[in-house]
């Protein structure tokens, strides 16, 4: 369905403050059409909102416009005249700038020097390091992120490298800038300052076009939203046209979104599985308390650099512990490295799905198996069709979209790849499972389809610890919540305690700071 807008606007061909034309753009990947005949047009200016469900089109089609993929056909016109795009060179030297939704920065050097990477400013054919640290932390100043410019980039946390990536694409001063889910990792004070930011911009005269699966931030800071479904266009409306349901009901094709999470379980019987005593890791956590019961799910939350990833990272056996004890049924367990972990059947879903998670040269029976893969083994060799019948299992349970299971993931869409590594953990028989930011990046329709395992999980005794950015997550998912607030636990919610003014004025210390 086109709006009445769009059709007019077709029909008397390309507006004149029109400064992008996709013109019938399709795409395939062996011979599967993920973009199939879109057209719209970009206006000077104006913040267009992209969305749909994982798989619909939308970061192929934002890869076209920025050079990193070529259309199978169709044409894309840049201030009224055809463009060819070939690589993401020419799409800078076009004034063309993209923040992708993975990130492209190297972890070995620092942070200036990504920010500047393949445009770094020069002086007597020398490297002006010292202008690139100035304009770099300017950036990040106006970020409000307390980052060094001097920091190692493998140093940062994953928001942190978010807010890398945004200065990265800002320092180009492009006059189209595309920001493919920006604020998957950002809290909602960050999340504030990057819109501040991108109204500046828009002030400036530059267009932005912004995907998001977040149906309240499209309405809160676009002009107009364009929907695809299965590849294809389905709308384009001004945003005051359409509500949120409206925007839910056409990337999906249905309606029902007004119960998004699962009705809370009761209370967990005050069966302890987990109990962290005075855990400290230095200069990141400090004197950490906490239990989990059978069968709860339990949040953390807080601003970023509160300490949650660190914590949950400490319990796994990625951090060395300086002090504490880790109590599994009563009992002291000594959690080293993840081997000690998974044995002790702790699963954790990073929220680093690429640095940290999913291969993404080998398909998906490969991925999922990576640490449970003992379990396939027939003799010296690997039960090829035990471990595709197991991926058949997963990908039937989460409805994951894929051609084949013998597919790379890096053909598979964020969401998809999401689910991917969650049935990866899910093959080792966990009685804990940690997740850290697990719908980043995940539409609508697929967090109603997390949210209601989370709960299965924990009917059937699984302990689930939900670490997010997202207040309403935690706040609609979790029976108790821990808030964290510079390494330190600053208090412990339940019922009707865990709102969102209670949750920002622990981790803040600011009384009605929301």
């Amino acid at each position: 369905m086109i709006s009445s807008g769009q059709k007019s606007s077709r029909a008397s061909g390309v507006r004149e403050d029109t400064i992008l034309s996709i013109e019938h753009i399709s795409k395939e990947f062996s011979r599967v059409r993920v973009v199939d005949d879109v057209s719209c047009n970009i206006r000077r200016g104006e913040i267009m909102g992209l969305i749909g469900e994982n798989g619909a089109g939308k970061s192929t089609l934002i890869k076209i416009i920025s050079g990193i993929y070529q259309p199978s056909a169709g044409v894309l016109q840049l201030d009224g005249k055809p463009v060819f795009i070939p690589d993401y060179i020419t799409a800078k030297s076009l004034g063309i700038a993209i923040v992708p939704q993975e990130f492209n920065l190297i972890n070995t050097l620092a942070v200036f020097e990504n920010i500047f990477l393949g445009n770094e400013i020069r002086r007597a054919g020398l490297l002006n390091k010292p202008r690139m640290r100035d304009l770099s932390a300017k950036q990040l100043e106006e970020l409000k992120m307390p980052v060094g410019v001097n920091q190692l980039v493998s140093s940062l946390s994953v928001a942190e490298k978010q807010m890398v990536e945004i200065s990265k694409a800002l320092m180009l001063h492009a006059r189209l800038l595309i920001m493919d889910e920006p604020t998957t990792t950002l809290t909602s004070r960050e999340v504030d300052t990057l819109f501040t930011l991108m109204r500046n911009l828009k002030a400036q005269g530059v267009t932005m076009i912004f995907v998001s699966h977040k149906l309240n931030e499209i309405k809160a800071i676009c002009d107009r939203v364009t929907v695809l479904r299965d590849g294809k266009l389905i709308s384009v409306d001004n945003i005051g046209d359409v509500d949120e349901e409206d925007i839910a009901r056409r990337m999906v094709g249905r309606s029902n979104f007004r119960q998004l999470f699962p009705d809370k379980l009761p209370r967990s019987p005050d069966t302890t599985l987990l109990e962290v005593e005075k855990l400290s890791v230095s200069g990141l956590l400090e004197d950490i308390n906490f239990t989990l019961r059978k069968g709860e799910i339990l949040g953390f939350a807080g601003l970023v650099g509160s300490g949650r990833t660190e914590l949950a990272e400490s319990v796994m056996g990625l951090r060395t512990i300086n002090s504490g004890a880790i109590k599994l049924d009563g009992k002291n367990v000594q959690i080293k490295k993840a081997d000690d972990a998974v044995r002790h059947r702790l699963a954790y879903l990073s929220e680093d799905r690429q640095g940290k998670g999913i291969v993404q040269g080998f398909n998906l029976p490969q991925n999922i198996t990576l640490i449970s893969l003992k379990n396939y083994l027939k003799g010296a060799f690997i039960n090829k069709s035990a471990e595709l019948e197991a991926a058949g299992e997963y990908i039937k349970s989460f409805k994951i979209s894929a051609a084949s299971p013998r597919m790379q993931l890096r053909y598979l869409s964020g969401g998809n790849q999401q689910k991917i590594y969650l049935s990866r953990w899910l093959d080792t028989d966990p009685s804990i499972l940690m997740l850290d930011e697990p719908t980043r990046g995940i539409d609508v329709s697929a967090k109603q389809e997390i949210y209601t395992f989370i709960h299965q999980l924990a009917e059937k005794g699984i302990s689930c610890i939900v670490i997010s950015s997202e207040m309403e997550e935690v706040i609609g998912l979790c029976s108790r919540v821990y808030v964290m607030r510079e390494g330190k636990i600053a208090g412990c919610l339940e019922g009707s305690h865990i709102t969102e003014e209670e949750i920002m004025f622990h981790a803040t210390g600011i009384k009605g700071n929301i």
